[in-house]
């Protein structure tokens, strides 16, 4: 498990699949906010990736988010579109509706800069975000992450389009903020 100064980022497990499923998944608007792709049911035994415990995806990797106090799973985290070639992935996120607003996320954030770049030997990570959602622009930044742009009216969510702020850290610029 890699750990932060809260949370731990463990592999799924099947008693995880549940409760994401209905706690974010299930979520349409949360949904629709947090992929690009438009929402759609996930059914049991799917094999979509966002719900499966498969893997063998070298692009991307899916990790639990636990509460290290306790262990109590408090949503979920992804390295995806992992390039090795240009040393660069994508950071997503998203906790359980219970979960937010702890302080979780920037240390989530941390914990995958640490599994980036200490780790898997990256040059840069980057996260793409809703302008309108100020938590994970305050993960993003307490963690050394810079705005590099705004993509307007680019996302396409429940009907409006919405603008997304692009945000980037190289690993010259990184500073730790906890042991992972």
């Amino acid at each position: 498990m890699l750990r932060g100064d809260m949370v731990g980022l463990r592999a799924r497990r099947e008693e995880d699949i549940p409760v994401l499923r209905a706690e974010l998944w299930n979520d349409v608007a949360g949904s629709s906010r947090a992929d690009s792709r438009p929402w759609r049911p996930v059914s049991p035994g799917s094999t979509d990736p966002r719900l499966s415990l498969d893997d063998s995806d070298e692009q991307a990797v899916r990790f639990a988010v636990v509460e290290l106090a306790g262990g109590t799973l408090v949503g979920g985290a992804t390295l995806w579109d992992i390039d090795t070639h240009n040393r660069v992935a994508h950071i997503g996120l998203r906790l359980l509706p219970a979960a937010r607003g702890k302080g979780y996320g920037t240390d989530v954030v941390a914990v995958l800069c640490h599994y980036g770049f200490v780790v898997l030997g990256l040059r840069r990570l980057q996260i793409e975000t809703l302008a309108d959602n100020p938590a994970m622009l305050r993960a993003a930044e307490r963690n050394g992450f810079v705005r590099e742009g705004v993509l307007r009216s680019s996302a396409w969510v429940l009907g409006e389009f919405k603008d997304e702020v692009l945000l980037g850290l190289l690993v010259d610029e990184w500073q730790p903020v906890s042991q992972a």
